[in-house]
């Protein structure tokens, strides 16, 4: 079975979500099966495995709706995207695409990393379902990142394919085991996420200031306005900027803090939740379906636009025992989630949509 694996998605420099699960995924698929990776610029190398690769057009470029006729060369069996955007027309192969949510259908501000005319498009494909709808059906099989986000797209009727998860998980520096711990080495939240609107931020400012002699980190790049918009919702809160952390310095930080705290509206899955629980930190989290999947038991819950929930969410956690408890149950349910784990899964997703190629021919 011949395996190739879109990874223009990969960031140049630091990898955000979509980045970080092209590069863990296809790191542990290829441990266990042979993987052509597909990229756009040879500098996504670098964050990369050394695997072998094939240069192909931008996914943001005008030549992506027939992508499928430079991957044709390839002569691949299956084509795996962590993105539902990929073209295929003329394919020649099968095709698996991925759904991370459907957070822009309620949250239609784009990320303003794209470019402008990108930015366009994104709002007008998320005016409607059947945009989706027609890109999803046009592959063989749907990957969704969790649970929470398979049961929207079954909801919402956004396709006729198969769909599967192979969920997130953390990653954690190397060289880093953390155990259970009793108790936290300083008054911090740490806030790891973007600022834009469904994440909510505010809420995790008014709660602070709630908290006196509790500092919140906000680990990520912040543009002047957000960070005005901030201090303006929370005159009184100790906030702490630290302007796109380092992964050393996000998990330094992690480690001493008393919690991880979000308050997100909406999410497709949750990483920066996970990866605090596998290092032991506990979770004070909004509550919303994906929070409930992936926090099980472990997490503390909060409503969204309660400041004062969450300021007692982790005010609980100064009672006798608790933080530790939270902590040693933590790691346990953090460790449901494995990039093994998902690499095995996807292999699993893409031989039985490649068994399937002689009963059903590959749709162009």
């Amino acid at each position: 079975m011949r395996i190739v694996f879109d990874c223009r998605y990969t960031r140049i420099g630091r990898h955000d979500g979509i980045s970080r699960y092209t590069a863990s995924l296809v790191t542990e698929l290829g441990r266990l099966h042979d993987v052509t990776m597909l990229v756009s610029d040879r500098a996504q190398l670098d964050m990369l495995p050394e695997l072998p690769w094939s240069l192909v057009s931008s996914p943001t470029s005008a030549r992506e709706p027939l992508v499928a006729r430079q991957v044709n060369r390839l002569r691949p069996d299956v084509v795996f995207t962590p993105m539902q955007t990929m073209g295929s027309l003329g394919r020649r192969y099968r095709l698996v695409k991925t759904v991370h949510d459907l957070i822009y259908y309620r949250n239609r501000t784009p990320p303003r990393d794209l470019p402008a005319f990108v930015r366009g498009l994104w709002r007008l494909y998320h005016l409607a379902w059947w945009p989706q709808r027609a890109l999803l059906n046009r592959a063989d099989a749907v990957v969704a990142v969790s649970h929470t986000t398979a049961a929207l797209i079954a909801e919402h009727r956004l396709t006729s394919r198969p769909v599967h998860v192979v969920p997130n998980a953390p990653v954690v520096p190397e060289g880093l085991t953390v155990g259970a711990r009793t108790a936290p080495a300083k008054k911090t939240l740490v806030y790891m996420g973007s600022f834009m609107p469904y994440k909510n931020v505010e809420t995790l400012a008014q709660a602070t200031e709630l908290l006196p002699g509790y500092e919140l980190h906000l680990m990520s790049r912040v543009t002047d306005a957000q960070r005005e918009r901030l201090v303006a919702a929370a005159p009184g809160a100790a906030l702490v900027f630290h302007d796109g952390a380092s992964d050393e310095e996000y998990f330094s930080t992690l480690l001493e803090a008393t919690a991880l705290v979000t308050s997100s509206l909406d999410e497709g899955f949750g990483i920066p939740v996970v990866e605090a629980m596998s290092v032991g930190t506990p979770v004070v989290v909004s509550d919303i379906p994906i929070f409930r999947e992936i926090g099980g038991d472990a997490a503390l819950y909060a409503d969204a636009r309660d400041p004062a929930g969450f300021a007692a969410a982790v005010r609980s956690l100064e009672a006798p025992g608790e933080w530790g408890e939270r902590s040693r149950v933590g790691i346990q349910q953090a460790g449901r989630y494995t990039w093994a784990g998902s690499a095995a899964a996807l292999l699993d997703v893409l031989r039985e949509v490649v068994g399937k190629a002689d009963a059903a021919p590959a749709a162009s």
